[in-house]
């Protein structure tokens, strides 16, 4: 049994305005293929409690050593959160855009002459936009010259360690004040609204939460690796905005994934969970549904 190391130099701007560099820093990492994401977001909660206004790290280097015998090891358990809402037919995302329609291409009936007695397949179509159920946004979707769902990077989608904002029942919009102490370098950044519980009914689009640009620019400026929210849209819709997405402006340009219509985000701790939305390869495409899902640690009591 092996245990890892990462070794890598490192640039850190500190809240309270210091700066840290370093060469060959190493640091305890849990397998072998971590991501740059992941190993940035190790070292800012290494520096605890300092607080990181941003990180950058390079030449990782990934060290083995043999693990030393002891007593007994803890089998690490997860439980899984569902964050998705369910897509079904007919089923109304974002006000003007269509529903999707599902179809048979091949029954279950009509495929038993296909196939050997006894076997039968049911092939199912779907028409649908890609602003679809709970989707991510690359930089495709706002950008002609951004990166579409095909080309999207793993470590910016898959068990990213996840922040959840709580913003429930407070002022609409979520302000870089409100994310000011929050520590968003290399993370999937969860804001949690509250406005799911009223998904698929008219109020969900009705003076929804969303990010205010103040809001994304930190964001963007302290390296947030994703960002999500459990609303009808992560910009303010009021007409007043005359069409303006200040956010998605912000955070597409800087490469930094979205997810809209997250859900269950109550179920998440403030942090300790890991986040995944990966959507298919698609290219030429913008935005696409994602199964959204959180892992959060159980701990597994030494018998």
């Amino acid at each position: 049994m092996l245990d890892y190391r990462a070794e890598f130099d490192a640039e850190v701007a500190l809240e309270d305005g210091g700066e840290l560099r370093a060469r060959g820093f190493r640091l305890d990492i849990p397998h072998a293929d971590v991501t740059e994401v992941e190993v940035t977001a190790l070292l800012v909660a290494a520096l605890a409690p300092q607080r990181v206004e941003r990180a950058r790290v390079r030449g990782i280097r990934i060290l083995a050593e043999p693990h030393p015998p002891a007593g007994r090891t803890p089998v690490e358990r997860v439980r899984y959160v569902e964050l998705s809402h369910v897509i079904e037919a007919g089923l109304v995302t974002f006000p003007g855009l269509p529903g999707p329609e599902i179809a048979p291409h091949l029954t279950r009936e009509a495929s038993r002459g296909v196939y050997a007695p006894g076997t039968e397949f049911c092939i199912e179509r779907i028409s649908m936009v890609g602003n679809t159920g709970t989707y991510v946004d690359s930089p495709y979707h706002r950008y002609p010259d951004g990166t579409d769902l095909a080309g999207l990077p793993l470590e910016r989608l898959a068990g990213l360690p996840a922040v959840v904002v709580r913003a429930v029942g407070g002022e609409r919009g979520v302000t870089a004040e409100m994310l000011a102490h929050v520590t968003v370098a290399g993370r999937a950044v969860l804001l949690h609204t509250g406005a799911d519980r009223h998904w698929a009914t008219p109020a969900y689009a009705t003076g929804a939460p969303f990010l205010t640009a103040d809001g994304a620019r930190l964001l963007v400026d302290r390296g947030a690796a994703l960002v999500g929210i459990d609303a009808v849209n992560i910009d303010d819709m009021s007409p007043a905005t005359c069409g303006e997405r200040p956010a998605h402006s912000l955070l597409l340009a800087a490469g930094i994934p979205i997810v809209e219509h997250l859900t269950n985000l109550r179920e998440l701790p403030p942090s300790g969970a890991r986040f995944t939305a990966v959507p298919p390869r698609i290219a030429e495409f913008g935005s696409f549904p994602v199964r959204a899902f959180a892992t959060v640690p159980v701990e597994d009591p030494q018998t």
